[in-house]
């Protein structure tokens, strides 16, 4: 059926401008599209369609996460844009805050501006 989709995932804002330069400027998106339905942003083959909505409540757990490499360079460099990581009691997270899961697999978490809860990951074997 779905042999080799081109996968686009979808997130909420209600901070259209705020988003859009968050998406550019701190993450490092290309911005493909824009209307005022939606920002549609690639990276790497895949794409992040923002869809503009009036009202937004976040979920409390991760709705998009990113495959990186070199966790805690990333993270430093996000910190210096004035991400801040989140922090949980319930994992044991560095001072990075990354934790490191029984997989061995280095996971940090943020929010974007409308409260959308993001993961980077670092795979022990890529």
């Amino acid at each position: 059926m779905l042999k080799e989709p081109t996968i686009t995932a979808f997130l909420p804002t209600s901070k259209t401008e705020q988003s859009k330069q968050f998406y550019i400027n701190t993450l490092g998106l290309k911005l493909v599209s824009e209307n005022i339905y939606a920002l549609e942003f690639e990276g790497k083959g895949a794409f992040l369609r923002i869809t503009v909505v009036e009202k937004f409540n976040p979920h409390p757990f991760t709705v998009l996460g990113f495959k990186i490499k070199e966790i805690e360079s990333q993270v430093k460099s996000l910190n210096k844009k004035g991400v801040k990581f989140e922090r949980y009691n319930y994992f044991d997270q560095d001072e990075l805050g990354i934790w490191i899961a029984p997989s061995k697999a280095k996971i940090a978490w943020f929010k974007d501006p409308d409260g959308n809860l993001i993961s980077l990951t670092e795979y022990d074997k890529d």
